[in-house]
């Protein structure tokens, strides 16, 4: 089997694994639903309050809710991706047998992630976010064209999502155990990502801050590309860059790692 097939089966087969799990896919959907409409109310509020915030209308900001609540597991905002499967690996020692494959280990569970992350869009993200355009006024392109770049932002931001989650699975390599860093996924990935706020609300110099880092990349950058606050080309440079720079490092922590597998407990 060549690499790009072997790849693609390994996203298949990350598709299918998510896809067995139809009860909690409806929760998901049920949750993500419900969180969505407390957030648009509490963002109507808000908006009521200080127009415009952040460069957004009402109609933007409730456009931004429901793209969150679409990418929130699509993204694994807050891990749960296959970074949990990586670092359990990583604990019991199993990881010895996957360096032992004929594949690339970084590109094996990337390719596992878009999988699972395909799954979660379309099972998961889809239906929440076509509720909001039902009952909620939302600012949506109507040229195929933005829905296009919009498309490629998505697949740019589920590389950064994972480069990130790699880093961090990585790192039990050291730690041995996960649960610090999991945590620490978590608080940052919803802080940082804008899931609570969009980043440009954000005021002064942690605005500024918080828009450079990577976490811009998930959720505010395809939202701005969404609804035209963007040129999609910057979107995409700081995108790819972020990317590069964050898969790069995952290669070199990986190279580190390897040269000091610890096999626990077996």
């Amino acid at each position: 089997m060549g690499s790009g097939r072997l790849y693609a089966a390994v996203a298949l087969r990350g598709f299918r694994r998510y896809a067995t799990y139809r009860v909690a896919t409806a929760a998901g959907v049920f949750t993500n639903t419900v969180f969505g409409v407390i957030l648009v109310h509490t963002y109507l509020a808000l908006w009521d309050e200080k127009p415009h915030l952040g460069g957004y209308d009402q109609t933007q900001a409730v456009t931004y809710v429901w793209l969150g609540q679409c990418l929130y597991a699509t993204l694994a905002i807050q891990g749960g991706g296959v970074e949990k499967d990586l670092m359990e690996r990583i604990r019991t020692g199993e990881i010895a047998v996957d360096l032992y494959r004929p594949a690339d280990l970084q590109l094996w569970w990337l390719a596992s992630d878009l999988g699972r992350a395909l799954f979660q869009l379309l099972g998961r993200g889809v239906i929440p976010f076509a509720f909001g355009a039902v009952f909620f006024p939302m600012a949506l392109p109507a040229h195929a064209t933005v829905w296009a770049a919009f498309v490629v932002t998505l697949l740019l931001a589920a590389l950064v999502s994972f480069a990130i989650r790699y880093l961090v699975a990585l790192s039990v390599f050291w730690l041995m155990d996960g649960t610090g860093v999991n945590q620490a996924l978590m608080i940052t990935g919803i802080f940082f990502s804008g899931m609570v706020l969009p980043l440009n609300a954000f005021p002064g110099a942690l605005g500024d801050i918080v828009q450079v880092l990577p976490w811009a990349a998930q959720v505010q950058m395809p939202a701005d590309v969404l609804m035209g606050e963007t040129d999609p080309l910057r979107a995409y440079a700081f995108q790819a860059l972020w990317a590069v720079v964050l898969l790069t490092a995952g290669r070199l922590l990986q190279s580190a790692a390897t040269r000091r597998v610890v096999v626990q407990g077996g």
